[in-house]
């Protein structure tokens, strides 16, 4: 990808899963790249596959001190941020009636205000610098109804208009888009689906099946690259064409 090669990118939830992927992809496409996770056992088998990392940060990214914190040290240890990839992001499977307060303020907690808490200490850094992008990972659950998810729906409804808000205020010195992926077969995925499930959701994909964190990943390599350079704004779909239709097409 153009303008990748020597740019510095932070990717938060990025030991595992779309996270993983795509501090592997920007790696191979020449940038320096840190990763924030909160899961220790995580970290530590992403620090020995990608060697190459510039750092693997124990971070949560709903405490806002942790954030400011290792954003300070990303940033005194590659020079500069000039790509954020903010991916973190939780889900607990639950019917609405029964989610606890405290599910809920978890859910929230990481998948939205952490989200919050990161891209606005990056763009303050962003734009001192004079450029930058910010990607963030919502959902195809942030545009359609899917049950069980009514939380999770919600947090990522929430990071799409949060993108398209920093777009405009950020513009023109920082880009941002958001990527809305469909079902993408991730540990998170695994954990919450039987292989039962699993195949019955990939009845009703177009393309017969989840989507691989590396297909992701490659969508994030081309945002964060030249090649995008007058698009912010968006939320981009990849989904297999699930939610090219309306239930009658499935």
């Amino acid at each position: 990808m153009k303008g990748l090669k020597g740019k510095r990118a932070l990717v938060t939830g990025g030991a595992s899963g779309i996270g993983a992927a795509t501090a592997s992809r920007l790696l191979e496409e020449g940038c320096q790249v840190a990763v924030l996770d909160r899961d220790p056992d995580a970290k530590q088998r992403l620090a020995s596959e990608l060697p190459d990392l510039a750092g693997v940060y124990e971070v949560d990214v709903s405490d806002c001190d942790q954030v400011q914190t290792a954003l300070g040290t990303a940033i005194r240890e590659m020079g500069g941020v000039d790509i954020l990839i903010n991916n973190a992001g939780i889900s607990i499977r639950h019917p609405f009636t029964e989610i606890t307060p405290e599910d809920w303020q978890r859910v929230l907690a990481v998948n939205l205000t952490g989200v919050f808490y990161v891209a606005q200490a990056a763009a303050r850094h962003m734009l001192e610098r004079g450029a930058g992008v910010i990607l963030n990972t919502a959902s195809t659950n942030g545009v359609m109804g899917y049950p069980f998810y009514a939380d999770y729906n919600a947090s990522k409804a929430g990071v799409i208009e949060l993108t398209r808000s920093m777009a405009l205020e950020l513009a023109p010195t920082v880009r941002v888009n958001a990527i809305a992926p469909g079902y993408v077969l991730t540990p998170m995925q695994r954990a919450e689906y039987t292989d039962e499930m699993l195949a019955e959701v990939n009845r009703k994909i177009p393309m017969g099946r989840h989507a691989r964190p590396e297909e992701i990943a490659g969508l994030f390599a081309y945002l964060a690259s030249e090649e995008a350079a007058f698009v912010s704004g968006q939320v981009f779909t990849i989904d297999g064409a699930e939610t090219a239709g309306s239930l009658a097409s499935r």
